[in-house]
């Protein structure tokens, strides 16, 4: 699809609880064994079922990033694993070799802020030969047009963090449209042009990343 088609742009509420004359004269033991209920009912399966998420999310974050383009990454510096993993994920970007034009597109489109001040992001990040696959015009166009190059690059990120083996499924982007992803971890394909993983679940400061071979474009 030509770009150029692409322009579309508890309260909580407290209960107050009364104590009656003969529940102030109760027994202490008789109090002891209340607390213990009261300890005892606070942990729900759902409390539970939250912690096992919460685990699996962070063994996943855990995880060393895999990929044949892994190699590529510095070993120390602002450009390696550790040196992204401390910036937000247009500043870790910004260091990584692999990224330069996806850099200079996310200039273009004004959307570096936007990036870095979010809480929780996955970002598919199209390595430099992918725009280099591109038809010249088509992307000199794109370049000259930062709405239209805002939607599609933000076609290319979730509102969440995902683990390498939770990548199958569909996930809203921030275009507001669904991207399919087939497969998980080394095996996983992305978007419509089933884009393969060149170097996967690189972590920054509030984003996962996972650089990709092909520029996906929005439905």
């Amino acid at each position: 699809m030509k770009l150029h088609t692409l322009r579309r742009t508890g309260a909580l509420t407290a209960a107050a609880l009364s104590l009656t004359v003969g529940l102030a004269a109760c027994s202490d033991e008789d109090s002891g064994s209340s607390s213990a209920d009261d300890t005892a009912a606070s942990s729900t399966p759902a409390d539970d079922m939250n912690e096992s998420e919460d685990a699996e999310m962070d063994a996943g974050m855990d995880a060393e990033p895999y990929g044949p383009a892994c190699a590529d990454i510095p070993a120390d510096g602002p450009a390696s694993f550790g040196g992204m993993a401390a910036e937000p994920v247009a500043t870790a970007a910004s260091a990584n070799p692999l990224l330069s034009t996806l850099v200079e597109a996310v200039g273009v489109a004004g959307l570096g802020d936007a990036l870095n001040s979010a809480e929780a992001l996955t970002v598919f990040a199209p390595a430099n030969p992918a725009f280099e696959a591109m038809d010249p015009a088509t992307l000199e166009a794109a370049m000259a047009d930062p709405e239209l190059l805002g939607t599609v690059l933000s076609h290319h990120v979730v509102a969440e963090r995902i683990s390498p083996d939770q990548l199958s499924g569909e996930f809203e982007t921030l275009a507001g449209d669904m991207l399919t992803i087939q497969g998980e971890g080394e095996e996983a394909t992305v978007g419509t042009e089933g884009a393969t993983v060149l170097c996967g679940n690189v972590q920054t400061a509030n984003a996962t990343v996972y650089i990709i071979d092909t520029v996906l474009m929005p439905a």
